[in-house]
């Protein structure tokens, strides 16, 4: 539904002001400052809004009559508020009394109030895109398994960078064996050759005994003449011990200097190469760390591409618009860089497809566009199919009707204000209706 005709009179600053809008896509109220443009809007607001809309200083206190609203739709519905307190009338297509129910079902609430939708933060405004598109709930299961995964791969990052640095600031040494050495082979060699040792020094020592005993033998041959055979005959043994056990090779003492040196260094390269291994671990841990959130980050990437399919594929109300980061986007951009003008464009089109019946959006303080944007804006709505009823601080030619001191004067250039009285709507309706019910 568009609005084809609206007239306000005696309502806050405007006193009579009458537009025939029909076929229009951009509606321009110009004037200059504080002459009544807003009060036009604010007149219309009220008046297919309901009494949360209606001015505190509805009536304008500068004119006799009472207020009037009177608001035609392209359908053939028609609203009208008159009196003190705006009494609503609402005609029907079929020229039936309704209320503001009916308007409810086809005026949006955005369309009204443009500024709650702009002034809305980021992630509010994603929210009501995706309301629009119908795919809140799927995005934010998807948006929640980002938030996961961006999540333990943030914290397994922390990790990995942390066990690359603590196996950069370990030690390494070159030329070590890849195992701790072991003490007890060569303590072993050492008892060994100790022993052998002995068994060296006992058979040194028997020969020194042996020889010894010959000795005293011999002394006793000497001094025991009459024991000669017997002592001759313990010498002859005794010498035949003593061959036999020089037969016996004795080898050479070792020395046990060098194992005793390598045991004593044994616990520095036991340092050394524990810490070749931890150096090695860590790197072990780091690299395999790296594989996992590499791992990590092709399934973020994966559930990103997901969510932008399911946005790709969503019949959004206008082409470029995304979520990025749970805001609202436009051809890759944020809400907060985009052009005022683009700004606008974005929100007329969600608020057109919050309720595809509302077509149209009312709009203040349109001077923030330059006649250029605003000719291309203008153009946009008449290839959408949308209507836009704006005002601006001008009086130039782009203006569609100009006020001053809240009455309209003449704007040759441009659409004139209408002087035909309103057209009688198919049934006339006595009663006014009185609906408080809120937007």
């Amino acid at each position: 539904m568009k609005v084809t005709e609206f007239k306000v009179e005696n309502v806050k600053k405007v006193r009579t002001v009458q537009m025939d809008c029909s076929g229009e896509s951009l509606t321009i109220i110009g004037g200059k400052n504080a002459q009544g443009k807003t009060s036009v809007l604010d007149a219309i607001v009220f008046a297919l809004g309901g009494n949360k809309f209606k001015p505190s200083e509805y009536k304008n206190t500068d004119t006799v009559g009472d207020p009037s609203i009177v608001v035609k739709f392209d359908n053939g519905i028609i609203v009208e508020r008159s009196g003190k307190n705006g009494s609503l009338k609402v005609t029907d297509e079929n020229g039936q009394k309704a209320g503001q129910a009916l308007l409810n079902e086809f005026v949006s609430q955005f369309a009204l109030d443009l500024p709650k939708f702009l002034n809305s933060n980021d992630k509010d405004k994603a929210k009501i895109l995706l309301d629009v598109i119908g795919v809140e709930k799927e995005l934010y299961e998807i948006e929640q398994r980002e938030q996961t995964i961006y999540n333990e791969r943030h914290a397994f990052g922390i990790n990995v960078d942390q066990k690359k640095k603590y196996a950069a600031e370990l030690d390494y040494y070159e030329d070590m064996p890849e195992i701790p050495l072991q003490s007890k082979e060569l303590l072993n060699k050492i008892k060994n050759i100790m022993s052998q040792n002995a068994e060296n020094r006992r058979l040194k020592d028997n020969i020194k005994q042996i020889s010894y005993n010959c000795h005293i033998k011999s002394e006793e041959v000497a001094e025991l003449v009459k024991k000669l055979k017997s002592a001759r005959q313990e010498l002859a043994e005794l010498e035949n011990q003593l061959n036999i056990a020089k037969e016996v090779e004795i080898p050479e003492d070792k020395d046990t200097d060098d194992i005793q040196a390598q045991i004593d260094r044994m616990e520095d390269d036991n340092t050394m190469i524990r810490a070749n291994l931890e150096k090695q671990k860590a790197e072990a841990d780091a690299e395999d760390g790296k594989k996992k959130y590499d791992l990590m980050t092709a399934d973020l990437e994966s559930v990103r591409q997901e969510k932008m399919k399911l946005l790709q594929n969503a019949d959004l109300p206008l082409p470029g618009l995304s979520i990025i980061e749970g805001v609202l986007a436009y051809n890759g951009m944020k809400w907060d860089c985009l052009a005022t003008s683009e700004q606008l464009k974005i929100a007329v089109s969600i608020v057109q497809k919050l309720n595809v019946k509302c077509q149209f959006v009312l709009m203040d303080k349109l001077e923030q566009m330059d006649i250029d944007t605003m000719n291309e804006f203008g153009t946009w709505l008449k290839e959408q199919g949308l209507q836009v009823i704006a005002t601006r601080v001008s009086t130039g030619d782009e203006c569609s009707i100009v006020i001053e001191d809240g009455s309209p004067i003449e704007n040759t250039t441009r659409k004139k204000s209408v002087s035909k009285p309103a057209a009688k709507p198919k049934v006339i309706i006595e009663d006014e209706i009185e609906d408080d019910c809120d937007f």
